[in-house]
C-alpha cells in the first residue's frame, strides 16, 4: 500500500477512533481504506475488558454511588475495545444530550444512559431521540418528571428543540409549549422525587434502586396542539417524528458531524449567526441524512469517504479532547491489560485536562477545539503524555521500542530513529520545525530503550500529538 494511503487511514483512525499503534495501523491498511471504514462503522467482532472484570476488581463499578465510578468504566472501554468508533459516536452524544451526576445523582442511571447511546447512537436518528425522550437520566435532568398535564414544565421541550434536533431560530415558543405538553405524563418508576436525592433508596454494596422509564397515561395532555405546520392529538413519538423531517434537523446534525469528525466550527450557541465553515459539506450531510432515512451510519459512510475529511489540510487541526487524549495515549502504553487502581488516576487526570465524564459543565456540554487548551491543561495534558510515553514499564511503550530496535543494529541515524518514532505512534506526521526539534534531540542519545524512549517521550510532548 503507498504510504499516502496509510496516512489517509492513520488521519481516519485518529478521528473515527483514538488512533492506533504502528501494528494496528498495519493490520488495517492491509485492508483498504474502504474496509477500514466498514470495519470501523459494522464492527465484526467487538470486544473489550468487560464489565464482569472491571465491576469484580472496582466496587463502585457496580455501585455507582458517586460521580467516578460510571465515567472510570466507560473509560475502560475505550481504552480497549475494538470497536473505537462506537464510543466515539457515544462521546458525540454525550456532548449533545450532555447529562451530569450533580442533578441526577445516580452514576447507574448515566452509565445506563451512556449504553443507550452506544446501543442506537450509529443507528436511526429517529429512534435515537425516542429513546432520549424515555432515559430516566434525562427525564431527570430536564425535569420531565415533573412535566404534568395541567401544570407544564418546559424544560425537555425547549432543550429538544434548540439542542438537540433543531437550533435556535427553526420554531417559536409555542412549539416549545405544545412539544412539552405532549411529553406529559413521560417520566419515571421505581421512586419518587422525594427521594431521588436522599441515601435511604439504597444502600451498599448494590447501589442506589434504578429507575425505568413510566408512562402515566392520566397525567398526559391529550388535547390538540400545533406543531411546525401541523395539528393532532400529538404525544412525544409523534413530535419526535415532525422534528426528523425538518430540514433544519438534517443540517443541525450534519453540522454536529462535521464538527465532531472533520474541523472545528463555532460553538453551537453561535450557529444561528455564523455559516458553516464548509456549507458544501453541511448540504451533502444533510443530503445524506435524508437518503439514509435518517441513519447516523449512512451519514458517516458519506463523510468518511468524502474529498473534505480526506483533504490534508483539515489534518492535525482538531484538538483531541481530554478523553480522546487520554484513551488514545493508554492504548499505546497498554497500561491496562487487566483491571487496575490506576484508572481511579486517570480519571481524575483527564478531569485536570478539563473534561469529567458525565459531569459536564452545562445542558452544553463541553466546548470543542482550542477551548480544551490553556496555560494550565497544556501543561497537564504534556506532563500525562511524557510520563506514560516515556515509561518503558508500559507493555505499550515496551513493545514500541522493541520494535524500533529490531533489525535496525545500534547505529540508527537521528532521523531514521525519529522516522521510526513517528510510525510506531500511529504514523504521525510532524511540522518541519516539530521535525527539527525532534532529530537534535535524537542526536544527544545512544541508541539505548532508554534513549529510544526520550525520543518518543518528546514526540508526545509534540503540537501535533495533542491533535488529530
Amino acid at each position: 500500500m503507498q504510504e499516502q494511503d496509510t496516512k489517509l487511514i492513520a488521519h481516519l483512525l485518529r478521528r473515527a477512533g483514538f488512533g492506533a499503534t504502528q501494528d494496528e495501523l498495519a493490520a488495517y491498511a492491509a485492508q483498504g481504506y474502504d474496509a477500514t471504514v466498514e470495519e470501523l462503522l459494522e464492527p465484526t467482532d467487538p470486544r473489550w475488558m468487560g464489565d464482569f472484570m472491571a465491576r469484580r476488581f472496582h466496587h463502585e463499578q457496580s455501585g455507582m454511588m458517586g460521580p467516578w465510578g460510571s465515567g472510570d468504566n466507560w473509560l475502560y472501554r475505550m481504552i480497549t475495545t475494538s470497536a473505537p468508533l462506537h464510543e466515539k459516536i457515544t462521546l458525540l452524544w454525550h456532548g449533545i444530550f450532555a447529562t451530569g451526576y450533580p442533578k441526577v445523582i445516580h452514576g447507574k442511571m448515566l452509565s445506563n444512559q451512556i449504553r443507550m447511546f452506544r446501543r442506537y447512537g450509529l443507528g436511526n436518528f429517529k429512534t435515537l431521540l425516542s429513546e432520549l425522550a424515555r432515559d430516566p437520566a434525562m427525564i431527570v435532568w430536564l425535569d420531565n418528571y415533573d412535566n404534568h398535564k395541567d401544570a407544564i414544565n418546559e424544560n425537555f421541550g425547549r432543550e429538544l428543540l434548540e439542542l438537540f434536533s433543531m437550533g435556535v431560530g427553526n420554531y417559536s415558543e409555542d412549539h416549545i409549549k405544545d412539544a412539552s405538553r405532549a411529553f406529559t405524563g413521560w417520566t419515571i418508576g421505581n421512586t419518587e422525587y422525594m427521594v431521588l436525592r436522599s441515601e435511604r433508596d439504597s444502600d451498599w454494596p448494590y447501589g442506589r434502586i434504578s429507575w425505568h422509564f413510566d408512562y402515566q397515561a392520566d397525567d398526559h395532555d391529550d388535547g390538540e396542539k400545533e406543531f411546525l405546520g401541523k395539528k393532532g392529538r400529538f404525544d412525544g413519538e409523534d413530535i419526535v417524528d415532525i422534528i426528523c423531517e425538518q430540514e433544519s434537523t438534517a443540517r443541525f446534525i450534519a453540522r454536529h458531524l462535521y464538527h465532531f469528525f472533520v474541523a472545528d466550527e463555532p460553538p453551537v450557541p453561535a450557529w444561528p449567526y455564523t455559516p458553516p465553515r464548509d456549507p458544501a459539506a453541511i448540504d451533502t450531510l444533510a443530503k445524506a441524512y435524508f437518503d439514509g432515512d435518517y441513519n447516523i451510519s449512512y451519514m458517516l459512510r458519506v463523510l468518511f469517504n468524502s474529498d473534505f475529511f480526506k483533504a490534508e489540510n483539515i489534518r492535525y487541526e482538531k484538538v483531541k479532547s481530554p478523553a480522546e487524549f487520554v484513551a488514545g495515549v493508554l492504548r499505546l502504553t497498554g497500561e491496562f491489560d487487566r483491571p487496575r487502581r490506576e484508572i481511579m488516576d486517570r480519571g481524575r487526570q483527564m478531569l485536570y485536562m478539563g473534561q469529567h465524564l458525565n459531569n459536564p459543565p452545562s445542558v452544553e456540554g463541553w466546548r470543542q477545539g482550542t477551548d480544551w487548551l490553556d496555560t494550565g491543561s497544556l501543561v497537564e495534558r504534556i506532563n500525562f503524555a511524557s510520563e506514560q510515553i516515556g515509561d518503558l514499564n508500559r507493555p505499550g511503550v515496551k513493545a514500541m521500542v522493541d520494535n524500533i530496535s529490531a533489525g535496525n543494529g545500534d547505529h540508527l541515524s537521528s532521523s531514521r530513529l525519529v522516522e521510526l518514532c513517528l510510525e510506531q505512534m500511529g504514523d504521525i506526521s510532524v511540522s518541519d520545525s516539530s521535525r527539527e526539534i525532534l532529530v537534535s534531540y535524537a542526536e544527544q542519545t545512544d541508541g539505548s530503550p532508554q534513549g529510544v524512549a526520550g525520543v518518543l517521550r518528546l514526540l508526545a510532548a509534540t503540537e501535533e500529538f495533542q491533535r488529530a
